[in-house]
């Protein structure tokens, strides 16, 4: 009865299981007692009935698998907020009534106005510009569309590994049969893609970015965070909205980008949460000056070459399989990923472009189970691994036309990489949208040592000095600011932020105002006036909202040696000279 509750995912054995229809026969749970003894067999029918009353409130089993379309045995998931409201959706396209074709009553619909499908393909292929990937919810609603409204529908994860637990042979490479052995891959262009379309708040997160590769000429990347919205111009279409770009510790050069190790990656993916976003995709710059004089780049990436090469799929694999998508039809509780790759490249006018893609499912397999390598002289171009001793490669095939016109099928031993590409729009909105405040000298943004743009409380300093804004509010509104605030090693505020960050979070003054009055904030104030730059309202500790007992109880730093020491002393604890 444990294996039924478990395959059914009830939430307990609220019910009775018998060998026939009128309810006799009833099996119970008792130990070291096999199917045999019960004298059940392959292909017998079982009967369940909840021991409740039907339509108790009391009810003990989960009814959530039906009204959720959830598949059985599929774990109990909570989807993105953005999927939840889609799901709530109508999705239907609908028409006006043709006044040329229909010549039905107002009320009555034809084939010439009747409401289409999200899915309908002959709709999309006519929308300007033409969409080649209908939305995955549009998918899922042509998944359980039919007579079963998707009962039996399972979003299946591919795996190129072979199944764990096959006894009746040794072990690879010594064995191997049809039941642990994965299937071959055929590769096949992805008709849905998670992400409809991508969009930056305002130019100004792009351009700070671009800042890097104008000052060095180096490439950079970053990682995207932001929020999911809907995507009204794709029927349930689904938009990643662009907050703010975190740039982690990375070397680059003019061709070449290594990622490195990155302390603060928990820290800062936490602090975006408190602020209501996440981290939704990744952005890297391939950029050559083709002319400085006229300010042009270089058009590299069309059709005559590539868009993406295959490392930068493989990295782009990577990363989504680190951000699953959640989803409720999946056996595994989840199904594809949401996370986005941003090129900023340049365009057929020689400007700068940004192009947003990602990888198919059948990428992510293959690179989750490190079955697919890059070519090392044709970038176009990625190798699937070939079996060995230590590992077993599924075969991996293609489909392409020969000189003939004929379709044949290749073998990925190479594989161009554009069968496993999705294109997204990249877009900027008419009216910018501000989630963090804007300012004419804005504080450094993270890592960029590099450029002589450090992040301390010099630094902080300047900034809060510069600053015109009356608006405390305005003035903390920085993303990289307020990630500096909690991840400086001289007086991090990780576990006294939270309410800035709620103030932050939902444009609210007052809460900024209290949480400026806190003894955290003085002591910020006070190790700003120890740098040497003076800010109005710092030399009277109350006058930025703190109160002078908090910035005399303050962490304090010598004038002649610059030591750090703890509040409540006098004389400083590496020179023992007295406090000025």
């Amino acid at each position: 009865l444990f294996q039924v509750a478990k395959e059914f995912g009830f939430r307990n054995n609220g019910f009775s299981v018998y060998t026939n229809r009128n309810r006799t026969g009833e099996i119970t749970a008792l130990p070291n007692k096999s199917l045999s003894v019960l004298k059940i067999g392959h292909g017998d029918m079982l009967f369940l009935y909840p021991l409740s009353p039907a339509g108790s409130s009391s009810e003990t089993m989960d009814t959530s698998v039906s009204q959720g379309l959830r598949p059985v045995g599929a774990p109990q998931v909570v989807e993105d907020e953005i999927d939840q409201y889609l799901i709530k959706q109508d999705g239907k396209i609908y028409r006006s009534r043709d006044q040329q074709l229909c010549h039905h009553s107002p009320l009555g619909k034809c084939v010439h106005c009747v409401p289409l499908e999200p899915f309908d393909e002959d709709y999309l292929n006519h929308l300007e510009p033409p969409v080649k990937h209908m939305s995955f919810h549009a998918y899922i609603r042509k998944l359980t569309g039919g007579a079963d409204k998707g009962k039996f529908v399972a979003l299946e994860n591919i795996s190129c590994k072979i199944k764990s637990g096959c006894e009746g042979h040794p072990p690879w490479p010594e064995g191997i049969c049809t039941k642990c052995q994965p299937s071959a891959i055929t590769l096949n262009r992805q008709k849905y893609r998670h992400v409809d379309n991508i969009m930056f708040e305002n130019h100004t997160i792009a351009d700070r970015f671009l800042d890097f590769w104008r000052k060095t000429g180096n490439q950079h990347l970053g990682y995207l965070y932001g929020r999911y919205t809907e995507h009204k111009d794709i029927p349930l279409g689904i938009r990643a909205e662009v907050a703010a770009i975190y740039e982690p510790p990375q070397i680059g050069t003019q061709n070449s980008l290594e990622i490195l190790e990155d302390p603060k990656a928990e820290v800062v993916d936490e602090i975006a949460a408190k602020l209501g976003l996440r981290k939704v995709g990744w952005i890297f710059t391939d950029l050559l000056s083709e002319d400085t004089r006229k300010g042009t780049v270089r058009y590299s990436r069309n059709k005559d070459t590539y868009y993406l090469s295959a490392e930068e799929c493989i990295t782009a694999g990577y990363f989504q399989n680190q951000q699953p998508n959640i989803c409720r039809l999946s056996p595994d509780g989840h199904f594809g990923s949401k996370f986005v790759t941003v090129v900023a490249t340049g365009g057929p006018d020689n400007q700068v472009h940004f192009e947003g893609y990602q990888v198919s499912n059948q990428c992510m397999a293959l690179v989750r189970d490190e079955c697919l390598l890059p070519c090392r002289d044709a970038p176009e171009l990625g190798y699937v691994k070939e079996s060995s001793s230590e590992q077993y490669v599924p075969d991996v095939f293609y489909k392409d036309i020969d000189k003939f016109g004929n379709e044949i099928t290749q073998l990925a031993r190479p594989l161009p990489v554009e069968y496993l590409i999705i294109d997204i729009t990249t877009t900027f909105p008419k009216d910018p949208v501000y989630t963090f405040s804007i300012s004419q000298n804005p504080f450094p943004i993270e890592n960029r040592d590099v450029l002589g743009e450090t992040q301390d409380f010099h630094s902080l300093a300047t900034y809060l000095s510069q600053n015109t804004s009356s608006i405390f509010l305005d003035i903390i509104s920085d993303f990289h600011l307020l990630l500096f605030l909690v991840t400086n090693e001289v007086m991090p505020l990780r576990d006294s932020i939270s309410l800035l960050l709620e103030a932050v979070r939902t444009k609210n003054e007052e809460l900024a105002q209290t949480w400026k009055k806190s003894e955290q904030w003085a002591t910020i104030e006070q190790l700003c006036s120890t740098v040497g730059v003076q800010i109005s309202g710092l030399q009277e500790y109350g006058a930025m909202g703190g109160s002078p007992h908090a910035a005399s109880a303050a962490i304090w730093a010598c004038q002649h040696c610059t030591y750090m020491n703890q509040p409540g002393t006098d004389h400083c604890e590496m020179c023992s000279l007295p406090r000025t």
